[in-house]
């Protein structure tokens, strides 16, 4: 992953692991996966985990701890009400950025 995907991923990672988690609950791991086969390979499964520990403090995620038979209970997510609210915030910004950069590259004001 070049430097640049990286930069950019610093700020739309949290967007798009809660667009995730608004389709469907999942554990670090799933995401994780979900996320590299998508193409983010590089995508270290610490910064899934760290990024699920900051969302879950800002309470935009509920946590259950389901057992699992490979080890220790899974904690997995879902998206909340507030998670929702921010994720359509996300959304709203991404699309004004997206559309504005669109708009340039076609040269137009």
């Amino acid at each position: 992953m070049g430097k640049q995907m990286t930069e950019i991923l610093k700020g739309t990672l949290e967007g798009i692991v809660l667009a995730i988690l608004a389709v469907r609950s999942a554990y670090g791991y799933e995401i994780t996966a979900w996320l590299r086969d998508q193409g983010f390979a590089d995508i270290a499964e610490g910064t899934v985990y760290a990024l699920l520990v900051r969302v879950e403090k800002r309470g935009l995620v509920d946590v259950e701890k389901v057992p699992s038979e490979k080890g220790p209970p899974r904690k997995v997510y879902s998206l909340n009400a507030h998670g929702q609210e921010y994720l359509d915030e996300f959304r709203k910004t991404w699309d004004f950025l997206s559309e504005r950069l669109e708009q340039l590259h076609r040269g137009g004001r």
